[in-house]
């Protein structure tokens, strides 16, 4: 197996003996794993560099046998399965994990907040007045064990079942993949619909996509389908294009980078858990949808929406559909549980989040943007649905950007 470095001096081991040696043990095949190395990029680019080895790698079936030649001083690693962990152990070096599955207690791990991505999830098909939701899962790995479990105990809370399919270890390779798709082109046939459906990371949404279309089920009108993770290149590709939970891989790496230059600096850290928030979600067609029979409601959220980033009152939508706001509010609380005000304060907020996270535009400019009249009264809403001011959210998540 070949072993390449990289750094930002080809020559540093070379010049600077003291520059610390770091493996990378992480994938380079999905989006999640390309945002954690962008994340571990911008913390060397702040700081002191190291020489970077990576080698190929797969997070299931991986060959480190040159770790036990290789004179480093630390590892950053997604921690996976046992062979992996096995080495990692016996190298002895000051490592951080940054997988879920937590196969070696002892050492500091950053990851996805899973409870937190399910709530997303849960919250995403809720406000679209779905009352069927389901989870498919990937039984390999812990954290997609975790999201199926929490998103099933937040449903549960607010009285609704969550419909579970976790597909076999034993899946690889075409022919494996044609009968688990007939498993799932059943399991999907014998859902109650409409149904939103989370899919535990974005190739499992793509999956099940793919046996949406063999079963010629219509998305997102009778299944919308969830991912996790915004691989863009995959979401976009995707048949309808793939909604999907952004999560702050770049965030995750650069902690995961900052706890090891401590620890190599000789700083004890113990098995602590580090939790990174996700960002959002990113709607694209596959959830484009609202599942209620009501016209009134629809048609309401599709004003909102159409409008959200004017000045709009619910006085703006009782003009548009020729109805009384006692029959509006009253049909939205049946449907939807919440008033039209509080939709378009939602809609509105998300729309803020995107900008604060995604521009350096400044507060004045997003509030002008989104069609608040003031800033102030931007930043009280806000507070009062997020706990922080606009400016405080903003810097807490200013590794999220990509070209940081």
């Amino acid at each position: 197996m070949s072993l390449f470095t990289s750094g930002f001096n080809e020559n540093s081991s070379i010049t600077n003996p003291q520059q610390k040696q770091v493996a990378l043990l992480i994938e380079t095949s999905n989006g999640y794993a390309r945002g954690l190395l962008s994340g571990i990029n911008t913390y060397l680019r702040e700081n002191r560099p190291w020489s970077i080895f990576l080698s190929e790698y797969s997070r299931n079936n991986t060959d480190l046998t040159w770790l036990r030649e290789w004179q480093g001083d630390g590892i950053i690693a997604r921690i996976e399965n046992e062979q992996t962990a096995r080495f990692i152990k016996d190298a002895g070096l000051p490592t951080v994990d940054l997988s879920a599955s937590r196969m070696i207690p002892s050492l500091p791990y950053v990851e996805t907040n899973d409870q937190s991505i399910a709530q997303l999830a849960a919250e995403h098909f809720l406000e679209r007045g779905f009352k069927h939701i389901g989870f498919y899962g990937d039984s390999r790995f812990r954290w997609s064990k975790l999201r199926c479990t929490y998103l099933a105990a937040y449903l549960a809370e607010r009285g609704y079942d969550c419909h579970i399919y976790e597909a076999s270890e034993n899946r690889l390779g075409e022919k494996s993949w044609k009968t688990e798709r007939d498993k799932l082109v059943q399991w999907l046939y014998d859902l109650p619909k409409p149904i939103g459906i989370m899919a535990c990371y974005d190739i499992c949404g793509q999956q099940l996509l793919e046996a949406c279309r063999v079963a010629g089920i219509a998305v997102p009108d009778e299944v919308a389908v969830l991912g996790v993770d915004n691989d863009e290149l995959l979401c976009e590709l995707s048949n309808p294009p793939l909604s999907s939970i952004k999560t702050n891989a770049v965030k995750t790496g650069y902690q995961a980078a900052e706890l090891l230059e401590r620890m190599m600096s000789g700083e004890v850290i113990g098995g602590q858990m580090h939790l990174i928030e996700p960002v959002n979600v990113e709607v694209r067609l596959s959830t484009d949808v609202l599942a209620v029979e009501d016209k009134i409601v629809s048609d309401a959220v599709r004003f909102i929406r159409n409008h959200a980033y004017d000045d709009i009152q619910v006085q703006d939508i009782l003009e548009q559909l020729k109805v009384s706001r006692r029959i509006l509010e009253s049909r939205f609380q049946k449907a939807l549980g919440r008033t039209p005000h509080d939709e378009i304060i939602n809609v509105k907020l998300k729309l803020v989040k995107k900008l604060l996270l995604d521009t350096k535009l400044s507060l004045a400019v997003i509030a002008e943007r989104i069609g608040f009249k003031h800033t102030e009264y931007m930043s009280v809403v806000f507070k009062r649905a997020t706990g922080i001011r606009p400016g405080q959210f903003r810097q807490q998540n200013k590794h999220r950007m990509q070209d940081l």
